[in-house]
């Protein structure tokens, strides 16, 4: 086994981590309204979305074709020197992923990986490195665009589905938009699949370029497609619960007319984007839903102090994860070849470990994951863990102050 051969092995196991990484981080993305209203039960939600994760990631490849060929500029860099690219900037991403985790912000799982891969680039060939004509109509528009639009069809939906039903019983309204939101969140499920799962095959695609197993006009192999679709779906299965307990109580509190109303822009919007090859963040328009939903309803309370430390994440997510991704790729470059990729990545398990450790001093699981959002809280839920209730995936309480 040649040293570029298990350099290709590292990045693709590398990749599908931060797939998994990706399921677990935003696993809130569309189910927290869901469990916020009792539509769903906690570990029954995070199974639903974890089997329409992995069908959604077989229905098209638009996004994946984006994500290999719309990022990093092929025409300048390729061998060895872009699978180094390739394997910094997924290391940033997982970084950026878990210390976002960490704090409980849904923070951008996509843009966490297009900084890394640009942040690598740049410190590579430099500037021409990077696709930026791609970047800025794929990445950085949508950026901008998602969660306005989102928050907007949110809230129009939202002043229509009170309005409409401004005549029927609370407790008849309540139980027949929970039954609905099933079907909603199961929608929003599939449409993260379709878009995010794609952007992992993305970056295994452009490995395997880089590594000469495929050319830039080959199709996705299967196995990249299958690997990618059980990636994301276990990392959704464990359940990033801090995360679902900041979107689901911490930004809004939300009844089930407004869950469904904002589940159902977030897949509209989501399904559209991944048909149109946009790798949109799924947090940004999923986020913004359910902002939308506090606007729309009268006399919701919308935390906006949640909603800027939000806000202040999605900002700093591409430089942030760009910086990591370029010092990644600076230690692996001064080390150099199959040495340096392997203390990186060595580097990269210890970090991970320790941030896994650190989580567990203030566990959030599927039995407090709804405790009610109280004035100042910080770090620990409401109410008690249940007793022996462990959850593998995640174990730090939201980080966010109202």
């Amino acid at each position: 086994m040649t040293a570029e051969l298990v350099v290709l092995l590292v990045v693709v196991v590398t990749a599908l981590a931060f797939d998994f990484t990706n399921g677990f981080h935003d696993t809130g993305n569309a189910m927290a309204t869901s469990i916020a209203t009792g539509a769903l039960r906690p570990k029954a939600a995070v199974a639903l979305s974890a089997s329409l994760n992995l069908v959604g990631a077989f229905l098209s490849v638009e996004v994946a074709a984006t994500v290999a060929k719309g990022v990093v500029n092929l025409g300048e860099v390729g061998g060895e020197d872009l699978l180094l690219i390739v394997f910094a900037g997924l290391v940033g991403g997982i970084i950026w992923n878990l210390a976002t985790w960490l704090l409980g912000l849904p923070s951008s799982s996509s843009h966490a990986l297009f900084g890394g891969l640009i942040g690598a680039a740049i410190a590579s060939i430099g500037m021409s490195g990077v696709e930026w004509g791609g970047v800025l109509s794929k990445v950085v528009v949508p950026a901008v665009l998602a969660p306005v639009v989102a928050a907007l069809v949110a809230t129009a939906g939202t002043k229509l589905v009170y309005r409409i039903t401004s005549g029927v019983p609370e407790d008849t309204k309540e139980h027949g938009f929970r039954i609905g939101q099933i079907g909603s969140a199961s929608l929003v499920s599939l449409a993260h699949g379709t878009n995010d799962a794609q952007k992992t095959m993305g970056v295994i695609f452009l490995a395997l370029v880089a590594h000469g197993s495929l050319s830039a006009e080959d199709e996705m192999p299967f196995w990249v497609k299958l690997s990618c679709a059980i990636a994301i779906a276990l990392g959704t299965y464990l359940g990033g619960w801090r995360i679902i307990r900041t979107l689901g109580k911490g930004l809004v509190e939300i009844a089930a007319p407004q869950g469904m109303a904002a589940e159902s822009s977030s897949a509209a919007i989501i399904l559209t984007s991944s048909h149109l090859g946009l790798p949109l963040s799924t947090t940004h328009v999923a986020t913004g839903s359910i902002l939308g939903t506090g606007l729309g309803r009268t006399g919701a309370e919308v935390r906006w102090g949640i909603a800027g430390r939000m806000a202040v994440a999605w900002l700093v997510t591409l430089p942030s994860a760009a910086i990591v991704g370029a010092v990644c790729w600076v230690i692996a470059h001064m080390i150099g070849g199959l040495p340096g990729v392997l203390v990186v990545f060595a580097a990269l398990i210890v970090l991970a470990g320790f941030m896994y450790l650190r989580s567990r001093l203030q566990p959030v699981t599927s039995g407090n994951v709804n405790a009610e959002w109280e004035s100042g809280e910080t770090d620990v839920p409401a109410e008690p863990i249940e007793p022996g209730v462990a959850e593998t995936a995640d174990s730090a309480g939201p980080a966010t102050n109202r």
